[in-house]
């Protein structure tokens, strides 16, 4: 870690830690997303009328102001059955494209902190991916999209609500994701974060950030006394 980056974490102590779910705490060399993504613009073509590539074109552009895609389609398009397109974006089996990685439940257990899981993914999705991992109950909670009321992050109102569920001060937290947007809201709600940049895409935007959780542990050990 930089001095500079580490600049930003020297003025407290960090009291509870929240992690992202999908490709961060598995590589995003993974499938999963890739396959989420593809249902994601099968579940839109067919919601918003139009061919697949077309969908695919309209969802690349204006998601992004949203926090997902479901938030997208309820507030442009009125859709109101988002248990249905949980289901489909999320199936059952959905999990077992991802790799056994024996060191991140010693690596988890490693960090003497509340652990949270902060994911825009329904909860469904999640219970499947942390036992698959074998890392259940290395997490304090999870709170998944439907806690924050289908607005997931960046929304600030998400990121303070989780906040405030955990039991901690903005100042005490510190937040790991893989989308430079999801961790600056984070930021922005008087949390620490960090980007966890697996191949190096977003190297400029000026966040601090790791290749893997796996190089967290300085974030957290550093504190002005």
């Amino acid at each position: 870690m930089t001095q500079a980056a580490l600049s930003c974490y020297e003025w407290c102590m960090i009291k509870a830690l929240f992690l992202d779910l999908d490709n961060t705490l598995y590589p995003a060399s993974s499938s999963m997303e890739s396959d989420i993504v593809a249902r994601m613009n099968e579940y839109t073509s067919r919601i918003i009328g139009m061919g697949l590539e077309e969908a695919k074109a309209q969802r690349k552009e204006r998601m992004p102001r949203y926090g997902t895609t479901l938030e997208w389609l309820m507030a442009e398009y009125g859709f109101s059955d988002p248990d249905d397109y949980f289901a489909y974006v999320h199936p059952d089996g959905e999990e077992r494209v991802l790799a056994p990685d024996p060191a991140l439940r010693p690596f988890l257990q490693s960090i003497r902190l509340p652990k949270f899981i902060f994911t825009n993914a329904p909860m469904e999705h999640a219970t499947r991916v942390l036992a698959y991992l074998g890392i259940s109950d290395c997490f304090a909670r999870v709170f998944d999209v439907r806690f924050n009321q289908l607005h997931g992050k960046p929304a600030r109102s998400a990121c303070e609500r989780v906040i405030h569920a955990a039991g901690v001060e903005p100042h005490e937290s510190l937040f790991a994701d893989d989308v430079p947007r999801y961790v600056q809201g984070f930021i922005d709600a008087g949390g620490a974060g960090v980007l966890v940049d697996h191949d190096g895409r977003h190297a400029n935007t000026g966040m601090a950030s790791v290749s893997s959780i796996y190089e967290l542990k300085p974030f957290l050990e550093f504190t002005k006394e």
